[in-house]
């Protein structure tokens, strides 16, 4: 199920930046910064993500064609906060919901989308 455009908007203006203030620290809840393709600006929005090892899983309630999304795939990867912990993740790619290569954890919340964000976590940044 895609949630529609009309609460993306919403939750842009009003929920993200409250969500904000504590999804890098609440677990599933995380932070992704990514960069525009075509500005170049530095976004950060929140996520529910799961990590199983060095396996990443984003849920993608908005659909495969986001903008963050499609920032993440053209840019190779991204930095995502979760659990107080900066990460670097790379080979971001979109899968089916039912795809082996979600993180288990995220194998619940995926049943309810169509396509999740997987990714490979390459180390912690500072």
């Amino acid at each position: 199920m895609k949630l529609p455009r009309g609460l993306a908007r919403f939750n842009k203006r009003v929920t993200n930046p409250i969500q904000r203030r504590w999804a890098p620290y609440v677990a599933p809840w995380a932070m992704v910064e990514h960069v525009g393709r075509k500005s170049g600006t530095r976004y950060s929005i929140p996520v529910l993500a799961w990590v199983d090892g060095d396996k990443v899983s984003i849920v993608l309630g908005y659909g495969r064609n986001s903008d963050w999304v499609r920032n993440v795939e053209a840019a190779g990867g991204f930095e995502m906060t979760r659990r107080g912990q900066h990460l670097h993740v790379v080979n971001p790619r979109v899968v089916a919901s039912d795809s082996p290569d979600i993180a288990a954890g995220a194998r619940s919340a995926a049943r309810r989308v169509e396509h999740v964000l997987t990714g490979t976590i390459a180390g912690e940044t500072a």
